[in-house]
């Protein structure tokens, strides 16, 4: 196990984000479905984009990788009666996207998984592939994984649950367009992570695919082709958030170049955020520099962008006053259980936290504590702790350092290079 260090202090420097996870994933399924030679430019090299690699290689497609730039070619694929194995690891981007596009072959894919993967939700997505004629087959109730997934997928109309996450909405948009006939899908109950829906519909619009939205879904013509050879992928405002949060936690200036406002991202809203905690933001057509300034505690509501509740919640910690974090129940069937990982570093760091009711209340102080942080391996918590511990009073250990490697490999160098705080062994 690695283990990283690290020292309190300001931040300064320019970097540029590393490439976007969410996108990298949609243009691996997209270029899986052209059924063309495609290339992908500055894709994210991560754990969970590789296990979206490994999918669409055993669904057929075939794929070389070299640094910064990915080909995509159609191969021949499993026949009809050979299983295609998929193995998750721990990416539900992967197990969600992937399941409705394995639907469409008429052979059997087989979805594994480790961590909480198997526990998180799928069934919403599971109930819409069966009525549109595929074939699942979970392990449990409990526990999807393993699962058993058979087509071929036919167009229709559904319903679908989309309170517990967008991904399964985006896993139906992908697939859906290229069978036939027609399709509609209407969404019930509170619609959670819609910029990640919305990041979809882009990737389709760029591939020329028809989708209509109306209230409440989504009307698909069935029978469309994608069109495009490749894929530039965007900044990811993801990443950049903890690199503009080290700056108001700890003080200094950080600018993040690369991160695009053409391309919808959930986790662009931690700049609002950050203006309203007391940083100085200022926004540019290619780059954003965020300053430190006096703390202030906010209220913000995290339904639309539940990667940033555990940064929001470090960010509450180390900023003196009572902040209230809202809404994303969806946090909790994460790789952890986000809010209750959230409380316990809020806490960690010197907070009072009453988390009781619906919102997370936090207390936070001018002089936050040292984090010892131990077998936590959520990449997202991990990252929070990092950033919050420049603000403390004294140096923070975080002992399993290569959690950051599922979303952002290259973290502990960046938060290095603008801080100076950072040591690994």
């Amino acid at each position: 196990m690695t283990t990283a260090r690290v020292r309190p202090g300001p931040v300064s420097g320019t970097l540029r984000a590393p490439p976007s996870k969410s996108y990298t994933h949609r243009a691996l399924a997209a270029a899986h479905l052209t059924g063309r030679t495609y290339r992908i430019d500055g894709p994210l090299v991560s754990d969970d984009t590789l296990r979206t690699v490994h999918g669409i290689r055993s669904l057929g497609s075939k794929v070389e990788l070299t640094p910064g730039r990915w080909t995509i070619a159609p191969g021949t694929g499993p026949s009809s009666d050979r299983v295609a194995e998929i193995d998750c690891g721990e990416s539900g981007t992967t197990l969600r996207l992937l399941a409705s596009i394995a639907a469409l072959r008429a052979g059997p894919a087989r979805f594994r998984g480790e961590g909480r993967l198997p526990r998180r939700p799928m069934e919403p997505l599971l109930r819409s592939l069966r009525s549109l004629g595929a074939e699942v087959h979970p392990r449990s109730k409990r526990e999807t994984l393993p699962l058993l997934v058979r087509g071929p997928l036919r167009g229709g109309s559904v319903e679908l649950d989309a309170s517990q996450s967008s991904q399964f909405t985006s896993s139906l948009l992908l697939a859906l367009p290229t069978v036939r006939p027609d399709s509609s899908v209407r969404l019930r109950g509170p619609v959670v992570s819609l910029p990640y829906v919305e990041a979809t519909l882009a990737v389709l619009r760029f591939h020329r695919i028809r989708c209509r939205a109306r209230r409440r879904g989504f009307a698909i013509p069935g029978g469309q082709t994608y069109r495009g050879t490749s894929f530039q992928v965007p900044g990811d405002a993801s990443s950049a958030a903890y690199l503009w949060a080290a700056a108001a936690m700890a003080g200094g200036a950080v600018t993040v170049r690369g991160v695009s406002s053409r391309w919808p991202q959930a986790d662009l809203a931690i700049l609002d955020l950050l203006e309203r905690s007391g940083a100085n933001v200022r926004r540019g057509v290619d780059r954003t520099t965020v300053e430190g300034g006096p703390r202030r505690p906010f209220r913000v509501s995290l339904t639309d962008s539940p990667d940033l509740y555990p940064l929001a919640g470090a960010l509450a910690a180390t900023a003196p006053g009572r902040s209230r974090l809202l809404g994303a129940p969806q946090v909790e069937g994460k790789e952890s259980n986000r809010r209750r990982a959230t409380v316990a570093l809020a806490r960690a760091l010197g907070a009072r936290v009453d988390d009781s009711g619906p919102a997370v209340v936090i207390d936070g102080t001018a002089r936050p504590r040292p984090v010892d942080l131990g077998t936590e391996r959520d990449h997202r918590v991990v990252m929070s702790a990092a950033v919050a511990a420049l603000a403390a009073t004294g140096p923070s250990t975080i002992a399993d350092a290569r959690a950051v490697d599922k979303s952002y490999p290259e973290f502990w160098i960046d938060l290095d290079s603008i801080s100076g705080g950072v040591r690994r062994r």
